[in-house]
């Protein structure tokens, strides 16, 4: 099957109690592990990006004198977002959330681990000098066609969408699977518009099952 599902960063600080709490975060996991349901028994495979950053990432305010969070600033020459400290590897909270079915995945791509820069998606740092092992992964396998869901829809999922379409990929959004961080109000919904602006269709669970159950019968 030339068709993937991506999980973007359903990790337990991105949920409620996280150190980054994304309002109802943790609603996108059952929609997630139906999708997860629906992509194996279809022999879709199923993929995963992991945040996992060092404990001195500098994306963190704690590693910038004088930084706030949720305020800019600068780092590796680009606008960089000050976050609380989180993912940090081996910890709790980078860890999937318990209830996802995370035995299923086929492969997780870890990113943010330089500390030196972000990186929101799942394919490349945030200045694009270096790029995970997602693309090469995807192309070994002849994949072509990627559903996306996961947190947050304004900052790692947007990311992620865009690269992916920049790099020829045909992308669909499953809307339930997704929460913004919304730092500003509606963030979550105009990085939804943007996605599709450039390429990506927006779709429901409803609709991405009964698409792939009818593919493979």
């Amino acid at each position: 099957m030339n068709h993937a599902l991506l999980l973007i960063d359903l990790q337990n600080d991105f949920c409620p109690n996280g150190a980054l709490p994304v309002a109802e975060g943790d609603v996108t996991i059952d929609v997630a592990n139906a999708a997860i349901a629906a992509a194996q028994k279809a022999g879709m495979p199923v993929i995963a990006s992991q945040d996992w950053h060092p404990a001195n990432h500098l994306s963190f305010a704690d590693n910038n004198p004088g930084a706030v969070v949720g305020e800019r600033g600068e780092l590796a020459g680009l606008a960089q977002t000050w976050w609380p400290v989180h993912c940090v590897q081996g910890t709790r909270g980078a860890e999937f959330h318990p209830h996802l079915h995370h035995d299923a995945f086929d492969a997780v791509v870890q990113k943010g681990s330089q500390p030196e820069i972000d990186s929101y998606s799942a394919f490349f740092d945030n200045g694009k000098r270096a790029a995970t092992v997602l693309d090469d992964l995807l192309r070994q396998r002849n994949i072509t066609r990627l559903t996306i869901m996961g947190l947050a829809t304004d900052y790692c999922v947007k990311f992620t969408v865009l690269d992916a379409l920049a790099l020829g990929y045909d992308v669909q959004i499953v809307e339930e699977g997704c929460r913004g961080v919304n730092l500003q109000p509606g963030d979550g919904e105009a990085a939804l518009v943007e996605m599709v602006a450039h390429g990506a269709r927006r779709t429901s669970l409803a609709d991405f099952i009964a698409a792939i159950a009818h593919h493979s019968t």
